[in-house]
């Protein structure tokens, strides 16, 4: 497989370059921003805090607030994303706008979204919430347009009142709610992926407000046409480094996607101090793909226990997904001054899924073409639906001009019911598992929080939550334990396929506090403080999962590999618990620029992860290889975040309307119980960093502008036996925006321009030293885009 060289490394010392010499400037320069007479705040009145429980201070806004000034004003540590970010690059994934930001990166082939991760903890550390609300298992950022969304908080430590869950921190997506104008807005264009698939979309936005009522309606859809490529190598040697095992694949796949997305927001006054807030939201998508993979296996292939899966391998399926949420809320002022605030949701999705595989061994194959029969034929049917109902309530309270206190409670009852049918050449498989698994999940929360602006130079927030989590489900037998860790469930039934009734139950305190100290002699600059205490719940899907059967070894009456291992859950992992310290400084730099210094450390007890081992199963008649997941004991992460926005005639004596972004977060992590060197967090980079600029010409009305994102290769040492090693992430995009007039604009974006390989690959080292490695080479394309925006 590749490997990365020495010139791809120097992309992020410009970067860190940048920002450590802002920071050193930025002390140089303090007593020149004294004598810049600063931003002049706003009441406090009118900053609304739904994470920092001044809601009591909330009146209507009449004109738009800065994102930095926000950022500011907030007591809780958070950096807000504005529309003019999100749509500066003109991203069409909600992904590609968050991997920008300071400590964000996403796993995955470039240039195709996927989960974010803060700090470079997995995606189950970072809590994804929409308005404030939490979604379903499963759901994807990437499932909401750019152009629906109003802004994006990102809390780099929980609050009390939105949730303790956000270990690495909170991603919280505002749909759009802008009722103080009435405009329409149009978006439409098209894209070509690798100058040859074509895509496009387009969007629409409404909004207006009259004595009544304030509206915002929006809806978007989009075409996607996508192909992927990968070779993968998988090589075994014994303990003498002799190759037992050898092959190589090649992977092609076509996919299409349809998505619709709609969303309102619907604002009643019903009387003075009393108003109610519908948002209805809802996303359909329906997906296509089919491909092959050609399979040589060039060393074992006359063995009796390592036959050729296949030579041929030949893929199709097709999905519908589907969500639909009503969210409400109510808020309405008391006589006392206090505020209480009533939000319920209800929702529902549902999706279905259908596969179908068909290979063909060596003999069935001449010149490249199928000549002879199947050998297996593998046709997957399922289905999910997942339905919520949630009540939440908050009373607060301003006991002074500058104090606050807020209490309140969450509640969610949800249901899940996973059917899935596999059959192999036309018999059924795993019959005694059962085709249809029901979970049942119960959460309640209680929270207080006091929030308190000692002076104008000091802050303070205080909170408190408890929140407590129940799962049951009726699982079948034998589904829910493990060999090492087996759960001590009653069969709840006598009928086959037996079932038992899985029961996990977990709770956790989380104290919270917040602080920001306005430096007295230096009114732009202010340090932060938090402490914090946040939990992790095991998912439902690792809780109760029903194995899942190797593609490559399918035949349950042999053994598979630990390349390629069957799955399955584990009823008995606890939650993961962490302490965290937060330390930042800020200094804000005139025309909104800005240069932050943050340090971060998380103590984590319970960590999770996926194990490997050999197990006697009830599912086949040789022991098989089960990945698990698993609690293996404690770990520590901690890094630095290095961010700095500024214009060029901000530090230099220039008249260029140039303006530069830069961020650079530095992580580390030890879990205990592995050996180092490389013991950190799964898939945790040591360092990710951004360069970006923006160019408005003077001659033309044209803007110029571009981003480098940049994640180096690493390596972890998963646990004692398991190896991961990740390859270099390079993504440069760029963007030409040609201002027609103030209504119309032409938007070209070239996104993932420098296309570079994408490599993972992983090594087992089993008890008779013998290894096997798995690499993969993922192809990246790059796309271009051209999109229209009117306004009026």
């Amino acid at each position: 497989m590749p490997s990365a060289s020495s010139s791809q490394h120097r992309a992020p010392a410009l970067s860190g370059v940048v920002l450590l010499l802002l920071q050193a400037l930025c002390g140089s320069r303090a007593a020149m921003a004294q004598a810049v007479p600063p931003v002049a705040p706003t009441a406090s009145a009118s900053a609304p805090a739904s994470t920092d429980g001044k809601a009591p201070q909330r009146v209507e806004i009449t004109g738009a607030t800065d994102p930095n000034t926000e950022r500011r004003r907030s007591t809780a540590a958070k950096i807000i994303v504005g529309r003019e970010e999100i749509e500066r690059m003109g991203d069409s994934t909600l992904g590609e706008v968050l991997k920008r930001l300071p400590g964000v990166s996403l796993g995955g082939v470039p240039g195709r979204g996927g989960p974010p991760r803060m700090r470079g903890m997995g995606a189950g550390y970072t809590a994804i919430l929409i308005d404030g609300q939490r979604m379903p298992p499963g759901f994807s950022l990437d499932s909401i347009a750019p152009d629906q969304i109003e802004r994006i908080e990102i809390l780099r430590a929980p609050t009390a009142e939105l949730t303790a869950r956000g270990v690495a921190g909170i991603i919280n997506v505002i749909m759009r709610e802008d009722f103080r104008r009435k405009a329409n807005e149009f978006r439409f264009g098209a894209g070509m992926e690798d100058n040859r698939r074509l895509g496009g979309g387009g969007s629409w936005n409404y909004a207006g407000q009259n004595e009544t009522l304030g509206y915002n309606l929006s809806a978007a859809s989009t075409l996607q046409h996508q192909g992927d490529e990968s070779f993968g190598h998988v090589l075994g040697a014994n303990a003498a480094g002799l190759t037992t095992l050898e092959q190589f694949s090649h992977t092609l796949t076509d996919s299409r996607r349809a998505n619709l997305f709609l969303n309102g927001r619907l604002q009643f006054r019903l009387a003075p101090g009393n108003t109610l807030d519908l948002q209805p939201f809802a996303n359909f998508s329906r997906g296509r793909n089919q491909g092959s993979t050609v399979l040589d296996q060039t060393i074992a292939r006359a063995s009796s226990l390592l036959p050729e899966p296949y030579a041929l391998a030949n893929f199709s399926g097709h999905n519908d997904n589907s969500m639909g949420r009503l969210g409400g809320t109510w808020n309405r002022t008391l006589g006392d001054g206090g505020r209480l605030q009533l939000r319920f949701g209800a929702r529902l999705a549902h999706s279905t899924s259908q596969t179908q595989r068909e290979e063909y061994p060596s003999a069935s194959i001449v010149n490249g073409a199928v000549t002879g029969p199947v050998s297996r034929l593998k046709l997957e049917d399922g289905s999910v639906r997942d339905s919520s109902l949630d009540l939440n309530g908050k009373y607060s309270l301003l006991l002074a001009e500058r104090h606050s206190v807020a209490m309140g409670w969450d509640l969610e009852s949800g249901r899940r019911i996973d059917r899935k049918i596999t059959t192999e050449n036309g018999a059924q498989t795993l019959t005694d598992f059962g085709d249809t698994l029901q979970a049942r999940t119960l959460r309640l929360a209680a929270f207080a929080q006091d929030e308190w602006d000692w002076s104008k130079d000091f802050s303070f927030y205080f909170g408190l939550r408890w929140e407590g989590i129940q799962t049951r489900s009726d699982a079948p037998l034998g589904a829910a334990g493990s060999t090492s860790n087996t759960a001590s469930n009653t069969p709840t039934s006598n009928t086959t396929p037996s079932t038992t009734e899985v029961h996990s139950r977990s709770s956790v305190l989380t104290p919270l506090a917040h602080m920001v100290w306005k430096l007295p002699d230096a009114p732009r600059d202010q340090v932060r403080l938090s402490l914090t205490r946040s939990y992790k719940s095991p998912t439902t899907a690792q809780l109760i999962a029903r194995p899942s059967i190797s593609n490559l070894y399918p035949d349950t009456t042999k053994p598979n590999q630990p390349t390629s291992p069957d799955r399955a859950g584990n009823a008995l992992l606890k939650p993961e618990l962490a302490w965290g310290l937060d330390l930042a400084f800020e200094h804000y730099l005139d025309a909104g620029g800005l240069l932050s210094t943050n340090l971060f450390v998380r103590k984590i007890d319970n960590l999770i992860r996926t194990v490997r081992t050999l197990e006697t199963v009830s599912w086949a008649d040789a022991p098989r290889w089960v990945a698990r997941p698993q609690n293996i004991g404690g770990a520590v992460s901690a890094g630095l975040e290095l961010e700095a926005k500024f214009r060029a005639q901000d530090l230099w004596a220039t008249d260029w309307p140039l303006s530069l972004r830069s961020n650079l977060s530095l992580m580390a992590s030890r879990v205990d119980g592995v050996p180092g060197p490389n013991n950190r967090l799964d898939q945790q980079p040591r360092y990710t960093t951004n360069l970006g600029a923006d160019w408005p010409l003077k001659s033309m009305p044209l803007t110029l502008g571009g981003n480098l994102n940049f994640t180096p290769s690493f390596v972890i040492q998963q646990l004692d036996s398991q190896l991961y090693r990740q390859g270099v992430k390079r993504v440069i995009d760029g963007y030409a925006l040609w201002r027609i007039s103030p209504e119309a604009s032409l938007r070209l974006s070239v996104a993932n321009a420098s296309a570079r390989d994408y490599s993972t690959g992983s090594t087992l080292t089993l008890a008779d030293d013998s290894t096997q490695s798995q690499d993969t080479l993922n192809r990246s394309y790059t796309t271009v885009s051209l999109r229209a925006e009117l306004r009026f």
